[in-house]
């Protein structure tokens, strides 16, 4: 009897080993993050391909499309799944990403070549043929473009961004093979000008997709809200609208396999932005105007023992647009301008850290004009500039605000305040970001509060020049589309400076805007995050080694 009892005694320990080994599997699993019972049992790829970063954003992207899309949520959104040539990864320097180079010899005749590696989602290499396709549909009379500006400097294309009706192919544009396109610009131009505005901005898209969707159904086709073929470093997963849009690693990416699995960009109030990097349900903010957090919560973050943050100056600037057809009068314009304390603005929301602004370039830009004409608060001039100009006191002016930037909507009010001091009714409407795009492309508002992000190259006639998609001013001067032509097509940068110059001064003179502040960049990120965040240049430099421990 005692042989069956040795056996069994064997049986019963093999079986304890049994269960131990099967405990130590389920830990495994149950603790992909790399809890204590993952120790030593998941390998480096099973780790990496469970990592996710939540990104906090407090406007919601309106569509994916680059062509027609513009603002800074839905561009920032597009920035993780379209990649364009080049990225700036600061003040005119230039890193490849679609093009490994830009070339030329003359200033006027460019090579690109493209990132022979670089292939769509769905596996179809892109080509020469993307670029030319991206390019003439950012010049079609027939296609909703944002683009317009960009391409105007291309010889064929008319100044305001167009072909000439009845084209639909660039002439300056040659596809020397598959991976390499020459361009030719209208004249010799400064070579960061052709980098920046049609390498760095410009997002190609696909042909073999897009190719066949009527040129003026383009923004409006389902592909723009779920863009399933990209080129970037991860995919488009799907849109929560106004709650989240998910995107998943694109692990075919030329630049290398992402070492993130997913990307939630979450859509937030302010107050929950600053919650849920307290309680780490976000590891960081887009950044800029999207999740611009105030003032007073800026202590809050600083202590937070998990999170770094930092202070940054930028491009940004806030500004009141004023509807040209309803305040057609300079002098009225004026008179608001010298309504509205713009140092009280800075000194109570910004704290002192924002920066006034007398133009659209801020002090860190190099064509800042230091010198032009200021609009400080005086409310017995702005008083007396309303009665000049006839306006009736009875009258009310229409302010439309954005929601979604809470210092935004709080200046609204100190405007109306201000205004109020000096005798005029203002009435305050405000709106999701969508619907005021609406509204100043059909031009219904007096005024409307509204922040940009434009270009280290000084050309903005995307704002500025008639009939130009950003110009919702409806601003016309013949000396302004004189002076932006003659400054885009100058490769002199010395020449450009003057010419930048007076521009600045004839757009304090005849008041398109009254540029308010520069607000700088609060950026907070979890100290989780190895690699990533918002940068004022480059922030989507390296989108493939973002990366987070668990």
């Amino acid at each position: 009897m005692k042989k069956p009892t040795k056996i069994i005694r064997l049986l019963l320990i093999l079986m304890a080993f049994a269960v131990i080994a099967a405990c130590s599997s389920n830990n495994s699993k149950e603790n992909p993050e790399g809890g204590e019972g993952a120790q030593g049992t998941n390998s480096p790829a099973a780790e990496a391909a469970d990592k996710t970063l939540f990104i906090g954003m407090s406007i919601p992207p309106v569509a994916f499309n680059p062509l027609a899309n513009g603002d800074i949520a839905s561009t920032y959104v597009q920035g993780f799944l379209f990649d364009p040539l080049l990225v700036m990864d600061g003040p005119l320097s230039f890193v490849p990403k679609l093009a490994t180079s830009i070339e030329t010899t003359d200033n006027q005749t460019y090579t690109i070549h493209l990132d022979k590696q670089a292939v769509w989602t769905d596996g179809t290499p892109l080509t020469a043929d993307d670029l030319i396709f991206t390019l003439n549909r950012a010049a079609d009379p027939q296609v909703q473009s944002v683009y317009g500006a960009y391409v105007s400097i291309l010889e064929g294309v008319e100044a305001n961004g167009k072909l000439p009706e009845g084209q639909s192919e660039i002439p300056s544009i040659n596809k020397f093979d598959e991976y390499t396109v020459t361009l030719k610009t209208k004249q010799p131009v400064d070579p960061n000008l052709v980098k920046e505005q049609i390498g760095a901005k410009i997002l190609i898209l696909p042909k073999h997709i897009l190719e066949n969707i009527a040129k003026d159904q383009l923004a409006q086709d389902p592909f723009m809200l779920n863009p399933t073929v990209t080129s970037g470093a991860f995919k488009f997963v799907k849109y929560e609208k106004d709650q989240f849009v998910q995107l998943a690693a694109n692990e075919a990416y030329y630049q290398g396999k992402p070492k993130l699995a997913n990307v939630y960009i979450k859509v937030l109030t302010v107050p929950n932005l600053v919650a849920q990097l307290q309680s780490g349900e976000i590891q960081m903010t887009s950044g800029g105007s999207p999740s611009k957090i105030p003032v007073q919560d800026y202590e809050t973050i600083q202590n937070l023992p998990d999170v770094a943050s930092s202070v940054e100056p930028t491009l940004n600037f806030q500004t009141v647009l004023l509807n040209q057809e309803k305040l057609k009068d300079v002098t009225l314009r004026q008179a608001i301008a010298h309504g509205i304390d713009r140092k009280f603005i800075v000194d109570e929301l910004l704290a002192g850290t924002g920066e006034i602004i007398n133009g659209p370039f801020t002090s860190l830009h190099a064509y800042s004009n230091p010198d032009v004409k200021a609009y400080d608060y005086d409310v017995a001039k702005s008083k007396a500039l309303f009665e000049e100009a006839g306006w009736n006191f009875n009258d009310s002016l229409s302010l439309v605000v954005p929601t979604g930037n809470q210092i935004r909507e709080q200046v609204a009010n100190i405007i109306a305040e201000n205004l109020r001091q000096v005798g005029v009714k203002v009435q305050i409407s405000t709106f999701d970001f969508p619907t005021v795009m609406q509204k100043a492309k059909e031009g219904d508002y007096d005024l409307l509060l509204m922040g940009y992000t434009f270009t280290m190259d000084p050309d903005y006639t995307s704002m500025y020049g008639s009939n130009e998609p950003y110009n919702f001013m409806k601003y016309a001067s013949e000396e302004n589309d004189r002076l932006l032509l003659e400054g885009k097509n100058e490769a002199d940068p010395a020449k450009r400076k003057v010419i930048y110059n007076r521009l600045q001064e004839l757009w304090q003179e005849e008041l398109p805007i009254i540029p308010l502040y520069s607000d700088p960049d609060f950026i907070p990120v979890s100290k989780k995050v190895v690699k990533g965040g918002p940068k004022v240049f480059g922030t989507f430099a390296e989108l493939q080694n973002w990366d987070i421990t668990e």
